[in-house]
């Protein structure tokens, strides 16, 4: 095994991880103490420091992954994320780019990459993205036609809320959240327009409890296969596995076979 093997597989230690996700933890309440200023003129050094000298833990990390993977590195999406995640962290915080420092709080996000589990949660959210898009497109149809009812049908007595299609898109969103929808909303509306609730019940019906729970299947369904893929992968592993060590054996007998013949 050549030393950049080991080093990978170091990389990959369980130990080596855990350490990772300490770390992103710690520089997580760091990046969040920072915004205290009470704390900073008490321990504006200290802090400042441990912040720096996680950002260099996460630069050796990526650059040890350089070294030992080579050009591999770049095929996983994953350390692809590191290595944005640490650069932006990288980049000057000054003047026109101070907006950079507080993008330094997404570091935390490599948690996700690290943490199998948390990993396992986004795939799933991505491998369900083609299918949200067509619920979201749905979604999209039904809001433009509940917009245009609603502005013609209450634009006259409650021009804040249903003035324009806008302003009756996103009165709508509210009331699919269901935040204040009825005594917010529906409530007066109905003082004026007795028959309202024939729109928005409907309306609540179709967005809230259909459309929107056919978005938390597709994501669940998704996160399913992306689990039910990772088991039938590692159990591939470990068939692997046994096959060499029975082929080792195997080989083993044979020599020793041919030995005493």
């Amino acid at each position: 095994m050549t030393w950049r093997a080991q080093l990978d597989a170091f990389l990959d230690r369980a130990l080596v991880r855990n350490g990772i996700i300490g770390v992103i933890i710690l520089n997580a309440v760091i990046l969040g103490l920072e915004t205290s200023g009470a704390v900073m003129s008490a321990a504006g050094p200290l802090i400042t420091t441990i912040d720096q000298i996680c950002l260099a833990i996460f630069v050796v990390e990526i650059l040890a992954k350089l070294v030992a993977r080579g050009g591999r590195f770049f095929t996983n999406g994953w350390n692809l994320f590191d290595f944005v995640i640490v650069g932006v962290a990288l980049m000057p915080g000054t003047q026109g780019l101070s907006v950079l420092r507080a993008l330094r709080i997404l570091r935390v996000l490599r948690v996700i990459s690290v943490a199998p589990r948390l990993r396992r949660v986004v795939e799933g959210f991505i491998t369900a993205l083609p299918g949200m898009g067509s619920v979201f497109l749905l979604m999209a149809i039904i809001f433009y036609i509940g917009a245009v009812m609603a502005t013609k049908l209450f634009a006259a007595s409650f021009p804040e809320w249903f003035g324009s299609l806008g302003l009756s898109a996103y009165s709508l969103f509210q009331i699919m959240t269901l935040e204040s929808w009825s005594m917010g909303i529906v409530r007066p509306v109905m003082e004026i327009y007795p028959y309202a609730w024939a729109f928005f019940v409907p309306f609540i019906m179709v967005t809230t409890f259909a459309v929107v729970n056919l978005l938390v299947g597709l994501i669940v369904n998704s996160m399913q296969d992306a689990h039910a893929e990772e088991e039938n992968e590692a159990t591939d592993a470990y068939r692997d596995q046994v096959l060499a060590r029975l082929e080792a054996i195997e080989k083993r007998l044979t020599e020793q076979a041919e030995s005493k013949s």
